[in-house]
């Protein structure tokens, strides 16, 4: 089991003690149930990977689950094994140091509840490969970028524009996010300290659930597809995005990408494909 210093008990295999090849270097909770996690591989260098790509994380059966987690629905076979897990890269690709993510807690889940229960100095396993092709590759140079999302599905719109983002440059971008809940906007200070400083970014979140905020919300709120069609964006461009000049990129809950991709295809974009290059660019990781 793993201890509250990070070591793992007597019980705990040999080999899998050795497997787990990183170390947390900070735990952040952003609200109940959201944490970014910033992660250092433990005497090796992690390769090279593209902004909106995953990487994957991993703890052996036998290490605890957090506190307000359920308990694990079906008994694990190997408590020695790996249970492994993708998730976007937040960090930007240029800063070689650590690797970050932004996680939500799935309390029946089998990696979820054993990641928050992790600790600065705890360790875990990170693999060496990053995969995915919801990238800015596809994307020309002289098109603008509008990213919406709702939860987690923030992360690899975080590491792009870390990444990429020219602050003042002719490209621009725009970052849409969606919560229940003004604390459940992981990134926001840093998100609203960018639109501030930089003419072309925009940072449009909205909540869902205005009517239970502490204090009057004074941003967006509904659900972040019907934010886009009171189009935000064009308010904040000085001019309405079109298939033309402009690239979506959606990510998180499949409602919210069905209806904006039907929104998005009655405005002119077409889903991005192998076969057939479009404007959308969708990742359905759920």
């Amino acid at each position: 089991m793993q201890l509250s210093n990070g070591t793992m008990s007597a019980t705990a295999h040999p080999n899998t003690i050795a497997s787990l090849n990183a170390v947390v270097l900070q735990r952040q909770e952003v609200s109940p149930g959201l944490i970014i996690l910033r992660i250092a591989p433990d005497n090796w260098e992690f390769g090279e990977f593209e902004p909106g790509q995953f990487g994957v994380l991993a703890l052996p059966g036998s290490a605890s689950r957090c506190a307000n987690s359920d308990l694990d629905e079906e008994p694990i076979e190997d408590p020695h094994k790996l249970l492994k897990r993708a998730y976007s890269i937040a960090s930007s690709s240029v800063y070689r140091e650590y690797i970050e993510f932004y996680i939500v807690l799935v309390p029946s889940g089998a990696l979820t509840p054993r990641l928050f229960a992790l600790a600065p100095g705890d360790r875990l396993w990170l693999g060496h490969k990053f995969s995915g092709i919801f990238t800015l590759d596809q994307v020309p140079d002289d098109q603008h970028v509008v990213l919406v999302s709702t939860g987690t599905g923030l992360a690899p719109y975080i590491s792009m524009v870390r990444s990429k983002l020219t602050c003042g440059g002719p490209r621009r971008f725009a970052i849409l996010h969606g919560a229940r809940h003004s604390w459940d906007l992981g990134y926001r200070s840093e998100l609203e300290t960018l639109d501030r400083m930089c003419s072309n970014f925009s940072y449009i979140p909205s909540i869902s659930r205005p009517a239970e905020e502490p204090l009057p919300w004074k941003g967006e709120s509904g659900y972040i597809q019907d934010v886009w069609k009171r189009m935000p964006v064009s308010t904040a461009w000085g001019f309405t995005p079109s298939p033309d000049d402009t690239h979506a990129f959606v990510c998180g809950n499949p409602e919210m990408i069905e209806s904006m991709v039907e929104i998005l295809t009655e405005q002119g974009f077409t889903e991005h494909t192998k076969q057939s290059p479009g404007q959308i660019h969708v990742e359905r990781y759920w």
